[in-house]
């Protein structure tokens, strides 16, 4: 998987965003569970995917912040 750049996700709809997160979440899980057990062979997909989800999140927040203040 690659890098998803905030252009890429700032064009995702919320829902969208969130479904991505979750997906991301997981997959950063399992990927704690290779690295304990020794199974994990590229950790640098652990920071990659940590960032991945920092990005997803401060959009997000972006978003419901700017619906606030419309509202």
């Amino acid at each position: 998987r690659v890098v998803m750049k905030p252009s890429e996700i700032r064009d995702l709809k919320i829902e969208e965003i969130e479904s991505k997160l979750a997906d991301a979440r997981n997959e950063l899980m399992n990927l704690r569970f290779q690295q304990v057990t020794g199974q994990l062979t590229d950790a640098s997909r652990l920071r990659i995917l940590r960032r991945d989800i920092a990005r997803m999140m401060t959009i997000a927040n972006e978003r419901k912040t700017e619906v606030e203040g419309e509202a």
